[in-house]
């Protein structure tokens, strides 16, 4: 029952603003309110862009592992200690 808006619904509100503010005032109060939406529009595309900025800085850093620096070769490894022992 009240998530209906009918047409006469609109209608009487159209009046009650026109008598409430009178006919000089409600073409500034339409362009005011829709500079305003224009403004929110553009704000939440920005907020939507760097979202989608930060969201794919992550992902980069999560897919870029770092480097391990190879010690030696197992093989390499045991030659040195085989040399170490021979050496004593």
């Amino acid at each position: 029952m009240f998530g209906e808006l009918q047409p006469w619904h609109v209608i009487v509100l159209l009046v009650i603003l026109f008598l409430l503010f009178g006919a000089k005032k409600m073409p500034d109060m339409a362009r005011s309110v829709g500079q305003s939406l224009r403004i929110f529009k553009s704000e939440m595309r920005q907020s939507q862009k760097e979202t989608e900025e930060v969201a794919k800085q992550a992902s980069e850093a999560a897919r870029v592992t770092p480097a391990v620096e190879n010690v030696g070769s197992p093989s390499s490894v045991a030659d040195e200690t085989h040399k170490q022992a021979n050496a004593s």
